[in-house]
């Protein structure tokens, strides 16, 4: 009856909320929030507010400190700027990275919603970046929430502390917040914009009770992460995970891991001792030049080198989370690209041999079950670090009893350059957002109907937790016993059984959880 009670006086707060949200908007222009009011952009059918703050900045004493609350501003503050980047090695010619500069004061989010909403609240989706958690943003053009909007849906995309800014550990910080959270601070902020969504979000006409996450690589596995975070609970209804691995390894704090995983305080002072700094003055730490912890090097997400164990935000791997059905209970959509990781057979070599995943012996049985060496060399990274994790985490989700989608991304547009033998790693993003303009490589006619579709999918998803909708070809709910997906082609998307499946198995039974 508690429960009940306080889930009733939620609702009624957030539809009070919405009330008072649209008459303070006169203009649909116009919004006022918690920390001001904002002036966004027109543009056609839909209005959008870019580089609104959602956390102070994490500067100077609040550098590696988890996002604190927002001071009101005076007046009202133009949301017509996309904000800075987060620290990273810019990239100019990576599509899922906006335009410079960069900077530590980079906490920001961006809001599309349509101009004419066809009712009162709308569903919420809130996107999370790719990058290795080393790079990217959400100010990308790859990521304008237009498309999403001209479907009723309110979109929003965030940047999040990347690299050592986000994800970094040190025994001076364990002593000024024994308690925590600690290390994890680029997650931390991902739940910091979604605790903003939750109080905000009206003011835009969306709904925060109707709220789905999704995110591509580096974001999937943030969305994995977050599915598992104590502090995340209730945050979201909904999870969409593209190309989001799920078997990573993270560090514990303050133990070494498995496979000889430094601990992340142990990885945190052979870090800044390479800058000159040692013992455990927490001031020196912040002292350390911006611009030189870039320099220094990014982190290794395979060498559990980013996402901590801390005990507070993060309490376990994702794999062993959906194993034992701890993950949030909620409709999912997991899937990857058909070619993730086109490389060549020296590389797989190296990987085997440097990471010590596999024997010779072991490679070679493997490779009899992919039917030859050639295909062996062309999928298994791709399965290993994409295919087989998205489809165990699939079959644990449905398991569980929760609705569950398994998609594959095999479009390659006729564009594409010609080394390519299947959708790699990343290429979906243009087609969910519907933005083929920002495709690195040039689209065609054929390719448009096949982005609005895949578009139409997450949306329908959003609004009702079952990507299936009018006009769209039927995606079939995922279970083990059926092991159907959902194959987006370049003649359309095509149910069908999770293609190399013995494969797939076969690696499955590689990775006992």
């Amino acid at each position: 009856m508690t429960h009940f009670i306080g889930s009733l006086a939620g609702g009624l707060a957030a539809i009070l909320l919405l009330g008072a949200a649209t008459a303070a908007n006169a203009s649909p222009d116009q919004a006022t929030i918690e920390s001001g009011k904002l002036a966004g952009v027109v543009d056609h059918d839909v209005v959008s507010f870019k580089g609104v703050p959602f956390a102070k900045p994490p500067v100077g004493d609040l550098r590696w400190r988890a996002p604190q609350p927002l001071q009101p501003w005076t007046g009202v503050r133009a949301a017509d700027k996309y904000g800075a980047l987060c620290m990273q090695k810019i990239n100019t010619k990576d599509n899922g990275v906006g335009p410079p500069p960069a900077s530590e004061d980079c906490l920001t989010l961006n809001v599309w919603k349509p101009l004419h909403p066809s009712k009162r609240a709308l569903p919420v989706m809130v996107w999370i970046h790719g990058g290795g958690l080393v790079n990217g943003s959400g100010t990308a053009a790859l990521y304008d929430g237009s498309a999403f909007a001209r479907r009723d849906v309110v979109l929003v995309t965030i940047n999040y502390r990347l690299g050592r800014f986000g994800f970094f550990a040190h025994p001076a910080l364990t002593a000024e917040t024994p308690q925590g959270p600690l290390g994890n601070y680029g997650l931390m902020d991902q739940i910091a914009a979604l605790r903003w969504v939750q109080r905000n979000i009206a003011a835009f006409n969306g709904d925060p009770r109707d709220v789905t996450v999704f995110g591509e690589s580096a974001g999937g596995v943030s969305v994995n992460h977050l599915m598992l975070a104590p502090a995340a609970k209730g945050l979201f209804i909904r999870a969409i995970v593209e190309s989001g691995a799920g078997r990573e390894v993270s560090a514990p704090l303050h133990v070494p891991g498995p496979g000889g995983v430094p601990s992340a305080e142990d990885q945190g002072v052979a870090f800044v001792k390479k800058l000159g700094v040692s013992g455990r003055d927490a001031a020196a730490l912040r002292a350390i030049p911006a611009d030189a912890i870039v320099a220094a090097g990014d982190p290794d997400m395979s060498k559990g080198e980013l996402i901590v164990l801390d005990g507070v935000t993060q309490t376990m791997e994702v794999a062993d989370g959906f194993r034992r059905g701890l993950e949030m209970k909620i409709p999912y959509i997991v899937g990857s690209n058909s070619l993730e990781l086109p490389v060549p057979p020296s590389m797989i070599d190296s990987f085997f041999g440097g990471a010590g995943h596999m024997s010779a012996a072991d490679k070679a049985k493997l490779a009899e079950t992919y039917g030859g060496m050639d295909a062996f060399n062309d999928n298994v990274l791709s399965d290993i670090v994409f295919t087989e994790p998205a489809r165990y985490l699939a079959s644990l989700h449905a398991a569980h009893g929760n609705p569950t989608w398994l998609y594959r991304f095999s479009v390659l547009s006729p564009t594409a350059p010609k080394m390519l033998k299947g959708a790699p790693h990343a290429s979906e993003r243009e087609y969910v957002f519907d933005t083929l303009g920002a495709s690195p490589w040039p689209t065609v006619d054929a390719d448009k109907p096949l982005a609005a579709g895949m578009n139409a999918y997450w949306a329908d998803f959003a609004k009702r937790g079952d990507p299936n909708g009018e006009g769209l070809p039927h995606w079939p709910r995922y279970s083990a016993a059926g092991d159907e997906l959902l194959d987006f082609t370049n003649t359309g998307p095509v149910a069908k059984k999770t293609p190399r499946a013995d494969v797939l198995k076969a690696l499955t039974d590689r990775y006992p959880q």
